[in-house]
């Protein structure tokens, strides 16, 4: 090539020694041009590349999630991995033992998320410990949600003889401060066997594990968990073992009885989880878990990132923890009891799993959530928030807003 450019330019045809100095002088030149031309490349890609994380993350992110060891937490930690390994973002979990203790940072903004249990139902609501003076109803939102092959459930140990919710009446059951979120479901399961608190022992702990590990220290006979999380492996590999009894699907009276203590169960068959297998699956129930929330007035841009985030990066996380295949966007529920953020809302659509429906199902949840706020606003202003009885006064004038405006106290 070089040979002929000096030819064009009405040099002389060149041989011999000059012509192959001058071959392998246009080797090197090709190579010093094409390497680069290589570099340059590598460095504007990395500089693209490098321009895009930082406008959708900050360098660092905090999350608010259960205790050490438990599925929330776990799956958790690994996106933040992928947040490392793709954006360059250091995920800060925070382990919480108790739903206030999750929720306070996200209030204050120590937190941007929390992959948090159903107690980001009752925060909307108003209702159980959100039902005090420096709480409220609050205006969550969701971004994604777990939606895997386990159920959230009632363990029992197997020492006991225990087969159904109905034979431990007597038998000493659990009851964790500061977290409706484990009391409340484990109520609804003795509901289902035609119990309440009165019929059995409730013995009182701090925590979540400290729960767990009073069964497994033959301090209580039930424990409510997710049926992978980690407390609930120890406790079949424990001496007493562990048994699930069955939520029956078609034992309607069961079921009547669990939707009048709570309104967020789905029935569900789970084929993973301790003392669980695809050959001795659990019927049962469950909720989504981990729900990934934020409050509605996060920025859109780095919700949809973030929810952007989960979805693409979702091969390389699943296998994390049993319940990570729950993240797939095949498995989410899009018309659950809590709003989805508008921005994660966007995302949604831009890949076509957005329906109509949904959108009307997401406008009404959020409308329950206006008509709320503007209950709680009103309740605070009047003489009744003065009384010594605030928590029961709130209640009602709760539900006297929501069937005002013709909707369900008991959930969406």
């Amino acid at each position: 090539m070089l040979q002929r450019l000096l030819c064009d330019w009405g040099l002389k045809e060149v041989s011999g020694r000059k012509a192959i100095a001058l071959y392998e002088f246009e080797i090197r030149f090709t190579r010093s041009v094409c390497l680069r031309l290589v570099k340059a490349s590598i460095f504007l890609l990395l500089f693209v590349q490098m321009a895009w994380s930082e406008a959708r993350f900050d360098k660092t992110m905090a999350w608010s999630a259960y205790n050490l060891g438990t599925t929330g937490y776990n799956q958790s930690v690994a996106i933040g991995k992928v947040l490392k390994d793709h954006y360059g973002v250091n995920l800060r979990v925070l382990p919480a033992k108790n739903d206030v203790s999750r929720l306070l940072p996200l209030i204050k903004g120590r937190v941007q998320f929390s992959a948090n249990g159903v107690s980001t139902y009752f925060a909307q609501e108003g209702i159980y410990q959100f039902a005090a003076k420096n709480w409220g109803p609050l205006k969550v939102r969701l971004l994604m949600t777990s939606n895997g092959e386990s159920n959230q459930s009632l363990g029992v140990a197997a020492d006991q003889n225990i087969r159904s919710f109905s034979d431990l009446r007597g038998k000493r059951v659990p009851y964790v401060r500061g977290a409706p979120a484990v009391n409340v479901p484990t109520e609804a399961f003795l509901a289902c066997g035609g119990l309440s608190w009165s019929d059995v022992k409730r013995v009182n702990f701090p925590g979540y594990n400290a729960m767990w590990n009073g069964l497994v220290n033959n301090k209580v006979d039930a424990a409510y968990a997710n049926t992978v999380s980690g407390p609930a492996r120890k406790a079949e590999a424990s001496p007493r073992g562990l048994f699930w009894p069955p939520a029956n699907h078609d034992d309607l009276a069961c079921w009547n009885r669990m939707l009048k203590v709570v309104p967020f169960l789905l029935p569900h068959v789970a084929t993973r989880g301790a003392a669980i297998s695809q050959q001795e699956p659990h019927e049962g129930a469950t909720y989504p878990y981990p729900i990934l929330i934020t409050m509605d007035r996060t920025e859109d841009e780095i919700v949809r990132d973030l929810t952007e985030v989960i979805h693409i990066h979702y091969e390389e996380f699943k296998d994390a923890d049993p319940g990570s295949i729950g993240w797939a966007m095949n498995r989410q529920i899009f018309d659950w009891v809590v709003p989805y953020h508008s921005g994660a809302v966007s995302y949604f659509r831009s890949v076509g799993v957005w329906s109509e429906e949904y959108e009307q199902h997401n406008l009404r949840l959020i409308k329950r959530q206006e008509v709320l706020a503007e209950a709680w606003n009103t309740f605070s202003k009047s003489a009744e928030s003065k009384a010594d009885n605030f928590r029961e006064a709130w209640l009602i004038a709760r539900v006297e807003a929501l069937e005002h405006e013709g909707m369900d106290p008991a959930g969406p």
